[in-house]
């Protein structure tokens, strides 16, 4: 979990501690592990966890998890082109945001390696770039509406 997105505002963020509890009690599922590894990393940016990970762990591949959403916007990521060049991504169907996402940009860039829905138990296994989109059904669910909810004198609908 990120001690801070470096695309959002700070205005209206609950603390690091508070966050990471509220995302722990929501991953509901013992195959989900919500830890704080960029806060022990000392790392803010996407790219330099990653690396990160892969000196602390030299033996694992792993696979970045995206929203649709972060797909249209991941030019303004810091060293976006390396990401992709070194790290396999799955990028998950968002509410509003599959159809600007697959026509946008960054998906037409990297057309050549995406691979289709039925590979993705390989996608781990592949060497970068690779990434897969997954067409499931969009979880409606928003940190945003979710933090708006939470704020001082909020009304619960």
């Amino acid at each position: 979990m990120s001690p801070q997105n470096p695309l959002k505002p700070m205005a209206g963020m609950a603390p690091f501690n508070q966050r990471l509890a509220a995302a722990q009690q929501m991953a509901g599922d013992r195959r989900i592990r919500v830890s704080d590894l960029e806060m022990t990393f000392r790392t803010r940016f996407t790219v330099d966890t990653l690396a990160a990970l892969r000196r602390r762990y030299p033996d694992c591949r792993f696979v970045w998890l995206m929203g649709a959403d972060n797909l249209t916007q991941l030019p303004r990521w810091r060293r976006w082109r390396h990401l992709v060049r070194t790290t396999a991504i799955a990028v998950f169907a968002r509410p509003g945001h599959t159809l600007p996402a697959l026509c946008g940009p960054v998906a037409r860039r990297l057309a050549p390696w995406r691979l289709a829905g039925g590979q993705a138990a390989s996608l781990a296994g592949r060497r970068p770039p690779a990434w897969i989109f997954l067409a499931v059904r969009p979880n409606p669910a928003s940190a945003s509406a979710i933090r708006a909810a939470a704020a001082p004198g909020a009304v619960a609908e």
